[in-house]
């Protein structure tokens, strides 16, 4: 797949993230209630020019994350070494609960989800949060029975990067 291929997916990655983030912040102020992810969804989207098939591919990852929410946060926890989850930073905490999605419910390759992964931590999350990352999603794929693919694990062990 071309960098230009991915651009569409990888903005998908990040509006997901962002509806996911804003999911989990409004469901913790939020006393009487959840807010409907898909309304959720829409209100952050809105903000965002993705083409159709971007918005979908979006849509389809909060949706499939949050209604997977528990098997993923069972997985998190038993791979998130000395870390509550209620206590991970919030975009941490989100970036690991897409990327597990990912991991057990498509079949993006693996190399593919742990680059977009650790790219959306080191973009929208804090300075630890890339290895943080990297390290949790390995150990699920790892749990899960997939493994980064040769060509891909060369360049991760070399210093490279996956990509």
């Amino acid at each position: 797949m071309s960098r230009s291929d991915r651009a569409p997916r990888q903005r998908s990655r990040q509006v997901a993230l962002q509806a996911l983030f804003a999911c989990d912040f409004a469901n913790q102020q939020q006393a009487g209630g959840e807010i409907g992810i898909e309304e959720l969804f829409e209100r952050v989207a809105q903000n965002f020019d993705l083409p159709a098939g971007a918005r979908d591919f979006a849509l389809k990852l909060v949706c499939g994350t949050t209604s997977e929410l528990s098997n993923i946060d069972d997985l998190l926890a038993a791979n998130a070494t000395n870390w509550k989850i209620s206590r991970m930073a919030v975009v941490d905490r989100n970036v690991l609960r897409l990327g597990i999605y990912e991991l057990t419910q498509t079949d993006t390759p693996v190399s593919v989800i742990l680059d977009e992964a650790i790219q959306l931590a080191r973009r929208f999350g804090g300075e630890s949060s890339p290895g943080f990352v990297n390290g949790v999603l390995d150990a699920v794929a790892k749990q899960v029975g997939k493994r980064l693919e040769p060509d891909a694990e060369a360049s991760r062990e070399s210093g490279r990067g996956v990509g």
